[in-house]
């Protein structure tokens, strides 16, 4: 993808796939996935992030994670290698106000968790298509945190294994608007 701009290729080359290889994560990369995400700013370093993951290798959580996510997501996120939900904290622990940056903060975390995943040779896909409610309850999710999106991660696949509709999108060049639509300096304008 070309940018306007030059920007560093972890950036530009991250993509939302929903064809996924049949290959397993290595133990180490889902670390350091992790490990790139607890590393990301935050609000009084709150760090109010959780993630909820299984591999098909467990495949009883993995499971529970997939029964959350809707029947369309579901139709391409079961051949993920690795799915998730991420978890947002909702109270500040020093004083236990509501955190209304708590999902900003987590947003950035997997920006971290991104970006590292493109650097290993890996893709994910975030889906707001989920249920939260059966996730705080299929997952044991408790009381003060909410669960924010559902994540499947794993190394590119074919799109021949997905369905029209959906390889006609995984096959789409990417677009993002111009940077004069989202960024206005001195006012809105």
């Amino acid at each position: 993808m070309e940018t306007a701009i030059d920007i560093i290729s972890a950036i530009k080359d991250r993509k939302s796939i929903r064809a996924f290889a049949d290959k397993t994560i290595e133990k180490e990369k889902i670390h350091q996935l992790f490990e790139a995400a607890r590393w990301s700013a935050s609000s009084f370093n709150e760090q109010p992030w959780r993630f909820i993951y299984a591999t098909k290798e467990h495949e009883t959580q993995y499971n529970n994670i997939l029964s959350t996510i809707n029947e369309f997501n579901q139709s391409w996120a079961k051949n993920a290698p690795m799915l998730m939900v991420v978890v947002a904290k909702t109270e500040f622990s020093m004083n236990g106000k509501t955190n209304r940056h708590a999902w900003y903060d987590t947003g950035a975390a997997m920006a971290n968790f991104a970006t590292q995943a493109t650097i290993a040779d890996l893709f994910i896909h975030q889906m707001a298509g989920f249920s939260a409610e059966k996730a705080k309850e299929t997952l044991n999710i408790p009381d003060g945190f909410e669960a924010v999106a559902a994540v499947a991660v794993g190394y590119q696949g074919d799109a021949a294994q997905l369905n029209e509709t959906l390889r006609s999108k995984e096959n789409a060049p990417r677009s993002r608007k111009e940077l004069n639509e989202i960024v206005f300096e001195g006012q809105w304008h």
